[in-house]
């Protein structure tokens, strides 16, 4: 008996070694992608729960301040980077690093303004995509947009919503005649601020990032009457 199992054999072959490796790469195949998707679906409730606070936020400015928008075109210019620093695509400037600044006595809370998806995700590196809320070092990063205050013009264009009341934004929003918005009923069909994202049929932007958004297939966003919502886009991946 010593000496059977003295010649037995001490270590796995090289057949068993590529056996138990072949299975753990199946595995790893077959956990990797459900992994990965439950990673997105965590990052988008997140987002979704920054968004409700974001429009909790406004709800209490708008009520302090008689139903009125500021009007802060004066920092989307004044904060790091300036006005829309690029030359690709978006044409005007939807970044919200201003909104942050406007409502941080409201809301304090570091890290809201930041879409967990956009953070970790190819977006983060992109100039489009954030925005310093301040002008010091420690100012946290904003990475949602809001295109109802994409521009400084002189007059207020009427897509924009800088200084004007709930109603009236709605009000010249619908005689806009913005193809891209359409005409809204009421503040439910009213975006306010919207993860970024890339269309694949805008040609002149870089192929890093030409088609991409913060979340699969679709972007969050918070319409005005509060509620938020994902939106399927199928020009992003």
């Amino acid at each position: 008996m010593k000496d059977t199992l003295r010649g037995a054999p001490t270590g796995f072959t090289l057949i068993e070694l590529l056996v138990v490796v072949g299975i753990i790469a199946l595995l790893a195949g077959l956990l990797l992608p459900a992994l990965a998707r439950a990673q997105g679906t965590a990052r988008k409730s997140a987002c979704v729960s920054n968004l409700h606070q974001l429009g909790l936020a406004w709800q209490l400015y708008l009520d302090d301040h008689a139903d009125h928008f500021p009007d802060r075109r004066d920092l989307k210019s004044a904060l790091p980077g300036g006005y829309q620093p690029w030359t690709t695509w978006p044409k005007s400037d939807p970044r919200a690093g201003w909104a942050a600044v406007v409502l941080q006595t409201i809301l304090p809370t570091r890290g809201i303004w930041e879409c967990p998806a956009v953070a970790t995700g190819p977006l983060a590196r992109i100039e489009q995509a954030h925005q310093a809320a301040g002008t010091n070092a420690a100012a946290p990063r904003v990475t949602y947009w809001m295109w109802r205050f994409d521009r400084t013009d002189d007059p207020i264009p009427a897509d924009n919503f800088w200084g004007r009341t709930v109603n009236e934004a709605i009000q010249q929003l619908s005689t806009a005649n913005n193809p891209t918005v359409g005409t809204p009923n009421g503040p439910a069909d009213v975006e306010l601020i919207v993860d970024p994202y890339f269309p694949n049929t805008i040609p002149s932007l870089p192929e890093e990032i030409r088609g991409w958004s913060a979340h699969l297939g679709g972007r969050n966003r918070l319409l005005l009457d509060g509620h938020v919502e994902n939106l399927r886009d199928s020009r992003t991946r």
